[in-house]
């Protein structure tokens, strides 16, 4: 396995040189649109704001570790807590939940259109909307459209 590190680095010296923040002020790209994409399905489910507790089991996580994202996505100024901490999207956060959004639909689409079962669409699709670039996506939305847009 190549050495992912600088020679003499340590994991926190690379992890804060990524935007300059000590690595507990981190959230991986794949768990952040997980969280958006999450917040955004159950903001549109209930009609409202959502609460940690919410989250927490819809995502089967323990709820410090929603804590610990909702204050690191609110720093990105992705999410909005009020006096009552009830959690919402910003208008920042619901355009990258709906890009993420609409990259599961999409690919959830063409695996279930070749046939392959419902469930391992949605796990496959869940993972396939994370490493696309939306430069890719586009393209072969453009070429291949399926589905409708995500409002």
């Amino acid at each position: 396995m190549a050495n992912l590190f600088a020679k003499g680095e340590n994991v926190k010296e690379r992890t804060a040189r990524f935007d300059g923040r000590a690595p507990s002020r981190l959230i991986k790209n794949e768990s952040r649109e997980d969280y958006l994409e999450s917040i955004f399905l159950l903001q549109r489910e209930l009609e409202r704001p959502i609460r940690s507790f919410e989250l927490s089991e819809q995502m089967n996580l323990s709820k410090p570790s929603v804590c610990r994202a909702m204050n690191i996505l609110r720093d990105q100024e992705l999410v909005t807590m009020d006096d009552d901490y009830f959690i919402s999207l910003t208008e920042k956060g619901i355009t990258e939940a709906k890009r993420v959004y609409a990259k599961h639909c999409y690919f959830k689409a063409i695996l279930m259109g070749a046939d392959i079962e419902e469930e391992t669409a949605e796990n496959e699709a869940c993972r396939i909307e994370h490493i696309i670039s939306d430069k890719s996506f586009f393209l072969l939305r453009e070429k291949y459209p399926v589905g409708e847009p995500i409002n």
